[in-house]
């Protein structure tokens, strides 16, 4: 598997293109604005798009999901149904935030921990990682040692809880009991901003790191 990242939205979120190298199929992952921009990189990729994953229900994560998904008759997986309230208040998250309207959507099939979701031939452990959403998901490939995990983790720093039904000690334990599991090894893309490794954040990220 290998995958390419394509900012999108005035937040600069992480959208994630998921290819897998066997049958050049491919998954977008929070397909948050920027469906042209988006597409570009899927021809220029040259793959053909197979599902859309989402890792959960804030606007700058899923808001061409529902766009995309009826242009191309695509499938929506995830995030876990935690997260309907967010997804069925996509018109009061786009008018708060100043993003273009928006349609809300509902997943093909809600996420579980545990479950697994496949690209082509790769398969995607789904791992559900509350705190920063309560139905938020993290993707992980065992094969690459890669993870997708949305607002969970970034390099040096964490997701916000003070949004409605965060919680900060659900995010720290989601953190370490869910993830730093996985091992040292593991990159990681978070929803904004540049990739780590959770080694790196277990030995320097000021809020679940070594001096925390």
């Amino acid at each position: 598997m290998r995958f390419s990242i394509i900012p999108v939205t005035p937040y600069q979120q992480n959208c994630s293109l998921l290819i897998c190298e066997q049958t050049n199929q491919a998954a977008v992952v929070d397909p948050g604005g920027d469906l042209d921009l988006i597409l570009r990189r899927v021809d220029q990729e040259k793959v053909e798009l197979q599902s859309i994953l989402v890792t959960h229900g804030h606007l700058d994560h899923v808001g061409g999901v529902a766009e995309l998904a009826i242009r191309l008759s695509l499938p929506i997986y995830g995030p876990h149904f935690e997260d309907n309230f967010w997804i069925a208040a996509l018109a009061e998250q786009c008018q708060t935030f100043g993003f273009p309207p928006c349609e809300t959507f509902a997943p093909t099939r809600w996420l579980h921990d545990g479950d697994h979701v496949k690209v082509g031939n790769e398969t995607l452990r789904v791992i559900h990682c509350p705190g920063h959403t309560p139905g938020h998901i993290v993707y992980f490939n065992a094969k690459i040692r890669l993870a997708i995990v949305g607002d969970v983790l970034f390099k040096g720093s964490i997701g916000r809880t003070d949004f409605p039904k965060g919680d900060f000690p659900t995010l720290i334990a989601s953190i370490r009991n869910k993830l730093w599991p996985l091992g040292e090894d593991v990159a990681f893309i978070p929803g904004h901003g540049p990739m780590s490794t959770f080694g790196e954040e277990m030995r320097s990220n000021p809020f679940v790191g070594e001096a925390a």
